[in-house]
């Protein structure tokens, strides 16, 4: 049954919420769920959460540009993000930069906030002219009114009004970097389509969300999944889906973190063509979100074995050795070169040289096989 949208008086339309057979789909939900809140109490367990979601991040957003069908290194998207291109970006890997970038915007904030219209603008990293935006403008104070001039204004000491202009600047950049306040974008008709309008669709997803909430947690992120896709929103965005995806199962509190749903999508055989129905799409969605759970495993397993295996060296050194430092860069990074190593850690490139002799078997896999440029990672 395809979502569509149906008039709910004159104010405006709503998305159909689809008629699911719950007897036969709730088992599959339920194992699903246990399945879901199994991983996340082991990689809580585990001590590896930051490191694991960091290293997920950064393969999403690859993934997600492949699905696009835009292939992206993850050792450029690495490199990229520390600061440290080797070349010039290409458009590519800056799409995947604003991959990374909005997933972990969303996992910056508590979980509801990303499924929200704030939240929705801050991960796009676009919004509407507010009324701050507006009310910027400048124009000429009156003399004669005190309260058109900054605090402190005719203090004796004439820097301190200086002073309290910098920090009011310094809070609204603050404020737009968190997401409170997005930076409003011209848009292109050239690029954009003027007849589509995204603010609607927003409302629309949005009520659907809010409509369903009472429902299981991956079915409503299922249903909410399947609407984005027929709404079309954020052609551009193609990433955006599956990150709101599992934003609401983050929302909902079955894990604390985001799933890889498009590593999921990827190895799953499901492919929407928009003439399925309901069942058909919530399985389908089931088994993105099954292959995912797969592939988050197999990366927590690696990730335990390479942290055991390392933490038998580590144990060894004193206690002012960057080695740990290093460990953890490997625990937290898809890949690790001298350079990147040197930089985050604050040492001199042989001091990381030394740091990966120390460690002998227990250093990561080679992953170039170079001599001018190495990297090692966990895979």
């Amino acid at each position: 049954m395809r979502l569509s949208l149906t008039d709910e008086g004159p104010e405006r339309s709503a998305i159909a919420i689809p008629e699911l057979p719950w007897e036969t789909i709730a088992g599959r939900l339920e194992q699903l769920t246990i399945a879901i809140l199994r991983f996340d109490a082991r990689l809580e367990a585990s001590g590896l959460s930051a490191g694991w979601q960091s290293r997920c991040d950064m393969t999403e957003a690859v993934r997600a540009l492949m699905l696009d069908g835009h292939l992206v290194d993850v050792g450029d998207l690495v490199l990229h993000d520390a600061g440290m291109d080797v070349r010039s970006p290409t458009h590519e890997l800056t799409r995947a930069a604003a991959a990374l970038r909005s997933r972990r915007t969303a996992m910056a904030r508590k979980a509801p906030w990303p499924v929200s219209f704030d939240g929705l603008a801050a991960l796009r990293g676009v919004g509407g002219i507010g009324s701050e935006a507006t009310a910027s403008k400048r124009r000429r104070p009156d003399p004669d009114d005190d309260e058109a001039y900054p605090a402190f204004a005719n203090d004796a000491d004439p820097w301190q009004a200086h002073f309290a202009e910098i920090d009011a600047v310094l809070d609204r950049t603050t404020r737009v970097l968190a997401g409170e306040t997005p930076l409003p974008k011209s848009r292109s008709h050239l690029v954009y389509d003027p007849d589509q309008d995204e603010a609607e669709a927003e409302d629309l997803w949005l009520d659907l969300v809010k409509r369903t909430s009472h429902w299981p947690a991956i079915a409503t992120a299922a249903v909410a999944w399947n609407s984005w896709l027929d709404l079309n929103l954020y052609t551009r965005l193609p990433w955006l889906g599956l990150t709101m995806a599992a934003s609401i199962l983050r929302a909902r509190g079955l894990t604390n973190h985001l799933l890889p749903l498009a590593a999921g999508f990827k190895k799953s055989r499901f492919r929407p063509q928009g003439r399925e129905g309901a069942k058909e799409k919530l399985d389908g969605f089931c088994s993105v979100v099954e292959e995912a759970l797969e592939i988050a495993n197999k990366d927590l397993e690696r990730l335990i074995l390479a942290k055991e295996l390392m933490g038998r060296v580590t144990a060894k050194t004193r206690s002012n050795s960057k080695l740990p430092e290093l460990v953890d860069l490997f625990l937290s990074r898809p890949l690790v070169t001298v350079p990147l190593g040197a930089k985050l850690l604050k040492v001199t490139p042989k001091a990381v040289d030394l740091m990966l002799h120390q460690l002998g078997g227990a250093l990561p896999r080679e992953l170039t096989g170079r001599t001018r440029y190495r990297a090692w990672g966990i895979v």
